[in-house]
This record gives C-alpha cells, sequence and structure tokens, in this order.
C-alpha cells in the first residue's frame, strides 16, 4: 500500500544517488590528482583548457557549470601554481581570457594516467559506462542554465 509520505523518502530520490555517487567518484579522483597537486576542480578546469585554450572566463564557466564566485579562487590557484595566465580582452577589459602556460602543457602530460586510474576503480563495464553516461547529460541538456 502506497502511503502519501513515499515521495519523501529518501530512497525513492533520484538526486540522493547523483550526490553520492558524484561525491564517491571525485573521491577516487583524490590519490589520483595529489600527485599532480591538482584538486578534482582544478582538474576538470584544465582539462576544458587542455581542449580549448584561450578561453573567455564566461565560457568556461559555462562549460563546467561553475559560477564565477566558484570558478574565481580556481584560476587564481592555478595561476599561482604557474599552469595558466589570465588576461584581459583588449576590446573589451570585461572580458578575461584565460590561456595555458608551458608548465600547464607538461601538467597534462602526467594527467595522461587520471582517466585509466579511475577507470580500473569502477565496477562498470563499457555498455553501462556509456548507458550512464548519456543520461547524465540527457539531464544536463534539459537543465535550465542558470
Amino acid at each position: 500500500m502506497s502511503h502519501k509520505y513515499d515521495a519523501l523518502l529518501l530512497k525513492n530520490q533520484l538526486c540522493f544517488p547523483l550526490y553520492a555517487v558524484s561525491k564517491e567518484i571525485i573521491r577516487l579522483y583524490k590519490p589520483f590528482l595529489d600527485p599532480l597537486n591538482l584538486t578534482y576542480t582544478q582538474y576538470i578546469t584544465m582539462m576544458v583548457l587542455w581542449e580549448t585554450d584561450n578561453l573567455m572566463v564566461k565560457e568556461l564557466g559555462e562549460r563546467l557549470y561553475l559560477d564565477s564566485g566558484t570558478l574565481t579562487p580556481v584560476l587564481k590557484k592555478l595561476e599561482v601554481q604557474g599552469y595558466i595566465t589570465r588576461n584581459r580582452g583588449t576590446e573589451n577589459e570585461r572580458n578575461v581570457y584565460i590561456q595555458v602556460t608551458k608548465s600547464g602543457w607538461q601538467l597534462r602530460e602526467s594527467a595522461l594516467s587520471v582517466p585509466e586510474g579511475i577507470l580500473k576503480c569502477l565496477d562498470l563495464n563499457i555498455e553501462d559506462a556509456k548507458t550512464l553516461y548519456g543520461l547524465l547529460y540527457k539531464i544536463l541538456n534539459a537543465s535550465p542554465k542558470t
């Protein structure tokens, strides 16, 4: 028999397993990222920049689903570490562009082992991984951008 409060049971919430899995996967990254002296957020930031160098901060935030309040300290730290530079646009000084430095490109070489290490930690076959990936991006793409 269904109870009127069943919708409020944690086990019936889609958000909870997504939240818990996200935390656990980020935790799995830690031993792979510690030798690189990167946090998970710094790592995903660098991945986007390795893919598209000289990106505006606004575009970077959109690709990472991060607001400027979260992204700015990450970028400052990466700049202090020597992996990126931040430069104001010449036509519009409000636009800040992020460029990967030589050290940042060298870091990419060191990071090559991270994805393989993470895959070994997960108990997913390739078909399940592809299905999960597709479903997660379906949710992300359907979500309104803030």
